[in-house]
């Protein structure tokens, strides 16, 4: 399996609300439940308005259009990264994951993708 890194800096945030969030900004991923709404974006474009942030995360992004009949994706990374000690943050889109490090993590999870077999661009 190929991961590409993403070379941008994240923020993970909560915000008050979905209003007034610029949905065409590069690299945004938004949640919205009963309790809040959170969204992953640039840390550059970070809203001003966030209600509690967290800076400092570096991705992955599985490469290729994910089946939804495939098992066990995100947990095989998962495993890998929890083995070497290397908490993650996953986003899912339709068509495929992200995997979420901190940046002080990043260079480490790579190594541990690469010595576990995947492929890493």
């Amino acid at each position: 399996m190929e991961l590409k890194k993403l070379d941008y800096d994240l923020t993970v945030c909560k915000v008050k609300s979905a209003e007034g969030l610029d949905l065409n900004r590069e690299l945004f991923f938004i949640a919205k439940t009963d309790e809040e709404v959170s969204l992953v974006c640039l840390t550059e474009n970070t809203p001003a308005d966030t209600i509690e942030r967290e800076d400092g995360w570096k991705a992955f992004k599985i490469e290729g259009v994910l089946d939804f009949s495939l098992i066990g994706i995100l947990s095989k990374i998962s495993t890998v990264l929890a083995e070497n000690k290397i908490g993650i943050f996953a986003v899912s889109t339709y068509n495929t994951d992200y995997i979420l490090v901190k940046a002080e993590n990043f260079t480490n999870a790579e190594k541990a993708l690469l010595n576990a077999g995947y492929k890493v661009v």
